[in-house]
């Protein structure tokens, strides 16, 4: 059995109906989630940096012996 085609206004009442049901984080939720992404953004930059720079030393001294 074929579904039903919804009309554009029965469809944008189900989207207003859900999107009544999302919980919206509060301004200092969003504050203190954006500012750990920064930090382990950060972090990330920090430990990948490291990596490269022994990588680099690793080929440094394999290909040209110092």
């Amino acid at each position: 059995m074929a579904k039903q085609k919804t009309n554009p206004f029965e469809f944008i009442q189900q989207v207003r109906q859900e999107t009544n049901k999302v919980t919206w984080p509060t301004r200092r939720e969003t504050l203190i989630t954006s500012i750990m992404v920064l930090i382990m953004v950060a972090l990330a930059s920090v430990f990948f940096l490291g990596v490269d720079a022994v990588l680099r030393w690793i080929v440094n001294f394999v290909l040209y012996g110092a």
